[in-house]
């Protein structure tokens, strides 16, 4: 795996990002696959540079192949302990110089290493109305609560688990026929349409954070 030689600017929200993105992904890729598709049009305004990977057998990476977008992994067994690991991973991603960074079903913490370098200008899709239901069985547990309502939610990652400021959110209904693998689905539609909705516009206009808020445009 190659590094960067140097990492990029500071860690902090751009007001207008040129339009290099880096997706981070563990799974099968669904949501990287939007925003291929997204990309290639001229209006899009962004394009996806690189895409990272925790596992060598994930589906994102042949989304990403079959697109021609270079790709890494970064393995935690390949690492002596979480914070090797966390600097890897930002090694990996410093090399394709993003403005944004996109954790699109990626199934780890960011840690402090990462974060020192992309904080402000990482952005992650979970599967819940968050601050309610943060975690990695935000669907079952929405269904274990018996909510009627919850959604998705694109936020800036910080430190915690799912607790960064909201950057947009869709409610999706919860139907009374409904198990954990049928609600997930349609969450996913709606994050994949949240996901580049939402990323075009802080390309193209900027984002600013200011504590627990954040405005898109000028």
């Amino acid at each position: 795996m190659s590094t960067a030689p140097s990492p990029p600017g500071p860690a902090r929200a751009p007001r207008r990002a040129s339009g290099r993105l880096v997706v981070l992904a563990s799974g099968g890729g669904s949501t990287l696959a939007a925003l291929l598709a997204a990309h290639d049009d001229p209006a899009f305004g962004a394009r996806v540079v690189g895409v990272v990977t925790d596992r060598a057998g994930a589906g994102a990476l042949d989304h990403a192949r079959a697109a021609g977008v270079p790709t890494a992994v970064v393995a935690p067994a390949d690492f002596p302990d979480r914070a090797a690991w966390d600097e890897g991973l930002a090694q990996a991603v410093a090399v394709f110089t993003p403005d944004l960074v996109v954790s699109a079903g990626f199934m780890r913490i960011l840690g402090a290493g990462f974060l020192a370098r992309f904080g402000g200008r990482t952005v992650n899709s979970h599967p819940a109305l968050l601050p309610a239901f943060p975690g990695a069985h935000a669907v079952r547990d929405a269904l274990h609560h018996g909510v009627r309502v919850t959604g998705c939610t694109l936020h800036v990652v910080d430190a915690g688990v799912d607790t960064g400021p909201v950057v947009a959110q869709v409610a999706v209904p919860v139907l009374d026929d409904d198990d954990e693998a049928t609600l997930h689905e349609r969450i996913k539609v709606a994050e994949r349409e949240q996901l580049v909705a939402t990323v075009g516009r802080i390309v193209r206009e900027g984002m600013h954070v200011d504590g627990r808020r954040v405005r898109l445009g000028g």
